[in-house]
């Protein structure tokens, strides 16, 4: 049975002084990590969770606050772990020259002669990919064009957990994500309208449409975050562990 652990939850912006989105899957054959905030190193080592025990990662889409911290976990990988066994990153068009460019933009070149490989995969919507003990499918979701928006939708240990990444509602999504053993969706705010990212009041509205064994939001603002564990939805925390 697949373990979830909710590394950070948090907007773009930290609120309420939590962490950025991470999200990591324990799998009886490997762990896979779910985008990977800038915070995400500080938020494994509160939990406890050694870097070295992460084989993939998958990213939803190429905003700072869901690839940020990749190249401080390769750095921390290789100079603090000692690293041998490699990683695989995977994403939407263009993962490999977006990570090595923010990596050079931060002064953290990834060099070919690092003693553990990386392994860039790129995703396409309608295939099914390998990538660390999972298979992985994605499909578009309504957000910013220009940082290649995808909802992840993975399979592992015979259970089924699909991630919404960032997106605005779109009639579609409930159909992506039926049958799902979880569901977790990005809720922002509250009752705000923004295009581009999904709203407590939305999904209230919706709520009937989601067929899904299992719905958590994250994702939160300031707005959001003191509704947790106080609405009509299960929501997630810093820290929040499940088994499914």
């Amino acid at each position: 049975m697949p373990e979830v652990i909710f590394i950070g939850t948090s907007d773009a912006f930290g609120a309420a002084g939590r962490r950025q989105t991470a999200i990591l899957i324990r799998g009886r054959d490997g762990t896979l990590l779910l985008d990977c905030g800038p915070t995400t190193n500080t938020g494994l080592a509160d939990l406890g969770v050694p870097r070295d025990q992460v084989d993939a990662i998958v990213i939803s889409h190429f905003h700072g606050d869901h690839f940020g911290g990749i190249p401080l976990l390769l750095l921390g990988a290789r100079y603090e772990d000692d690293r041998r066994k490699p990683i695989q990153i995977a994403g939407p068009e263009g993962v490999e020259q977006r990570v090595r460019t923010l990596a050079d933009a931060m002064a953290h070149r990834i060099e070919d002669d690092w003693p553990f490989a990386i392994q860039f995969q790129e995703l396409e919507p309608g295939v099914e990919h390998a990538v660390g003990p999972a298979t992985v499918r994605v499909f578009g979701t309504h957000h910013n064009r220009d940082v290649n928006p995808y909802a992840l939708d993975v399979e592992i240990d015979d259970k089924r957990i699909v991630f919404s990444g960032d997106t605005g509602w779109f009639d579609e999504l409930p159909e992506f994500v039926r049958g799902a053993d979880l569901f977790i969706c990005e809720c922002n705010f509250y009752d705000r309208d923004y295009e581009f990212h999904l709203n407590y009041q939305t999904l209230l509205a919706h709520r009937d449409r989601f067929d899904v064994k299992r719905m958590i939001l994250t994702h939160f603002s300031e707005e959001m975050a003191p509704l947790r564990g106080r609405c009509e939805f299960e929501t997630a925390d810093d820290g929040m562990k499940i088994t499914l």
